[in-house]
C-alpha cells in the first residue's frame, strides 16, 4: 500500500506534510516535496489572492508534486477551488466539510482529491464522492480534532473504504511511521514534526516552545462550543479553559482567540497565542531539516518493519 500512494502521487517517499494555516506556507511545503515527500500549502482563512502567489511561488521552487489544502470554510471557497483547477494543483486536501461540489472540477483537470477525516462514515462518503485516498486523521493531531484515536480511526477506516488510507495525528518518527504502516495505512501525514523543521517560518519562539514541550503539555479548548482544538498550554489556554468554566458565550470565547494563531506564528507571542501542536510534541526535539526528517523516519521504520516479528 504504500508503494501505491507514492505512485499515486508521484512522490518517492509514503509522507505528507500537513496543510497547517499561518505554517505550511511555499517555504516549508517545497522543501518537504524537493525531499521526497508531498509538500501541502495550507489555505486556513486566507484570501484567493495569497493562494494564487503562494501557489506562483511553489512552482518556482519545485519541480516535483505538491498539493494545496483546502479548509472548506473559507469565505472564498468557490473562488480557491476553481483557482487549484485552472492552475492545475497536483494534489488537493480539504478539510472542515464536504469537497463533493467541487470534486468533478478538480478530477476535470487530473487533480488528486484527498479529504481529511476523523470518521468513518465521512471516509465513506469521501470515497463514493470520488476521493483518490482519505486522511483519517486521529484525535492526538495539533489543530481542529475529532474524537477518535489514531490506533482506533485507522484500521477501521481501513477496514470500510477501498482507496489508500493516510495515517495522520501522533506520528512524529520512525516508530510512528511503521505502526501506521501495521494499521493498514499507505503513509502517513505529520504536522507538529514539521513545524520545527529549518525550513518551516514559523517565529522561533513558536519552534522552541514545541522542542522544550513535555507529554503533559497538551491541551484541549473548545469542547463546549463543539469545536475541540488542540494547543501547548499557555495563559491563554488557562484563561479560555477558565471561561469555558464558567459558561462563557461563544462570543466571549471567540473574541479571546481572535488572530490567536498568527499571533503565535507570526509575532512570536506564545503566551497570548495560540500555539497548534500534536500530542507528539514531546518527541520533537531539534530544529532539522525536511530532508532530515524524512530520510531518518524512512531509514529507521525500514529497519524496523524488516526487524519485525512475533
Amino acid at each position: 500500500m504504500t508503494k501505491m500512494i507514492s505512485e499515486l502521487l508521484g512522490i518517492r517517499y509514503p509522507i505528507i506534510q500537513g496543510g497547517m494555516a499561518w505554517v505550511a506556507t511555499w517555504e516549508l511545503a517545497s522543501a518537504v516535496s524537493n525531499a521526497g515527500g508531498l509538500g501541502i500549502i495550507g489555505v486556513g482563512g486566507a484570501d484567493v489572492a495569497w493562494v494564487a502567489e503562494q501557489i506562483r511561488q511553489m512552482k518556482a521552487h519545485t519541480d516535483q508534486p505538491f498539493g494545496v489544502n483546502l479548509m472548506l470554510m473559507n469565505p472564498q471557497a468557490d473562488e480557491i477551488a476553481e483557482l487549484l483547477a485552472k492552475e492545475q494543483v497536483p494534489v488537493i486536501t480539504t478539510g472542515a466539510g464536504n469537497p463533493g461540489k467541487y470534486m468533478a472540477r478538480w478530477k476535470e483537470v487530473g487533480a488528486k482529491v484527498i479529504p481529511v477525516v476523523a470518521s468513518v462514515a465521512m471516509a465513506r462518503m469521501m470515497e463514493r464522492a470520488g476521493a483518490d485516498a482519505v486522511v483519517a486523521e486521529g484525535t492526538e493531531s495539533g489543530g481542529h480534532i475529532g474524537a477518535a484515536t489514531t490506533m482506533t480511526l485507522v484500521p477501521q477506516v481501513v477496514d470500510a473504504v477501498n482507496i489508500p488510507v493516510i495515517a495522520a495525528g501522533g506520528i512524529a518518527d520512525a516508530r510512528g511511521f511503521a505502526a501506521a504502516i501495521m494499521l493498514g495505512a499507505a503513509g502517513v501525514q505529520m504536522g507538529t514534526r514539521f513545524v520545527a523543521a529549518e525550513e518551516s517560518i514559523v517565529h522561533e519562539n513558536y519552534k522552541d516552545k514545541l522542542i522544550q514541550a513535555k507529554d503533559i503539555d497538551s491541551e484541549v479548548t473548545g469542547r463546549s462550543t463543539g469545536h475541540p482544538i488542540r494547543v501547548l498550554r499557555n495563559k491563554m489556554t488557562r484563561e479560555y479553559l477558565r471561561l469555558e468554566s464558567e459558561g462563557a458565550t461563544l462570543e466571549e470565547l471567540e473574541h479571546l482567540t481572535l488572530g490567536a494563531l498568527r499571533k503565535a506564528v507570526v509575532e512570536g507571542d506564545v503566551a497570548n497565542g495560540s500555539v497548534m501542536a500534536g500530542q507528539i510534541a514531546g518527541l520533537v526535539k531539534s530544529k532539522d531539516s525536511c530532508a532530515q526528517i524524512i530520510e531518518e523516519i524512512m531509514t529507521g521504520a525500514k529497519e524496523l518493519l524488516a526487524d519485525c516479528r512475533l
